[in-house]
């Protein structure tokens, strides 16, 4: 059987990706969303999701490029001049793991985001990071002990199955993972031990911010059997603060709602859900 979760990336980041993940899970195959829960649109986003509870939402912690939850004095390794987390995070992350004082403020915004969660009053389906910043091993080690407290069952771990890549787009050539694979291997070997749920393939490293239609199609058509993720950015403009650079918002909100894209996906050998629902 093949188990497959369809994840939204940066909900609460504006209204624009609120919009999207609404539409997608509404008229798509959208299951599951991770939301920022400092970001501007958050109130939005909580709204929204408790409007369609059949969309699983789990926490997006933001530890780089975004807004913490807990004042910037009270974190000021981890912020810049305006008060935003800072954006190097080879810099950032060397402190982390060599100065206690900034792992004592790590820790205090991690549950400080939890809490913000808890406050919202959804179900926590899932945890996952902003540009994957928890294969750090210090932020993951202080994630699995502040999130277990704050009932955290399943978390996203970016390991890309080559194979199943080359399958879906024969003609392109995905870009390595050197950087990020070993980290990734060693973090799902510690997240399972742990007791946490973390699907076995997880789509949306190599080709980030363009999950077209024919990439999704080609994923869900070539899915290994086990659990897969596959996570998206779709937003009905790429016009708001914050929006990535060069990111096909568009493009994937209209591959989450394709006509071949939803036939795909309604093989009865393949199972839709979010974490929880596995």
């Amino acid at each position: 059987m093949k188990n497959l979760i369809i994840t939204a990336d940066d909900y609460g980041a504006a209204r624009e990706v609120n919009d999207a993940v609404e539409h997608a899970h509404r008229h798509g195959i959208l299951t599951a969303a991770s939301l920022m829960v400092a970001a501007p649109a958050a109130a939005d986003a909580v709204a929204r999701a408790k409007a369609i509870p059949s969309l699983r939402v789990g926490l997006h912690l933001v530890l780089v490029e975004g807004r913490p939850v807990l004042p910037p004095a009270s974190i000021p390794d981890l912020v810049d001049a305006t008060g935003h987390f800072r954006t190097d995070m080879a810099r950032a992350g060397a402190a982390m793991f060599f100065r206690p004082t900034v792992r004592r403020q790590l820790a205090a915004e991690i549950a400080a985001q939890f809490e913000a969660f808890r406050a919202t009053g959804l179900p926590l389906d899932h945890v996952n990071t902003h540009k994957h910043f928890h294969l750090h091993p210090t932020i993951s080690g202080a994630i699995r002990k502040i999130g277990r407290a704050h009932g955290m069952r399943a978390i996203r771990v970016p390991l890309e199955p080559r194979a199943v890549l080359a399958a879906a787009e024969p003609h392109g050539r995905a870009p390595p993972a050197y950087v990020t694979a070993p980290w990734a291997r060693l973090s799902r070997h510690r997240l399972r031990c742990a007791g946490l749920l973390v699907p076995d393939a997880v789509f949306g490293l190599a080709w980030s911010g363009a999950m077209t239609a024919p990439r999704v199609r080609g994923l869900i058509t070539c899915l290994p059997d086990g659990l897969s993720e596959i996570y998206l950015h779709p937003a009905t403009s790429g016009g708001f603060a914050g929006a990535a650079p060069g990111y096909r918002y568009r493009d994937e909100l209209a591959a989450l709602t394709a006509p071949d894209v939803l036939a795909a996906a309604s093989d009865p050998n393949i199972r839709l859900g979010g974490f929880a629902d596995f």
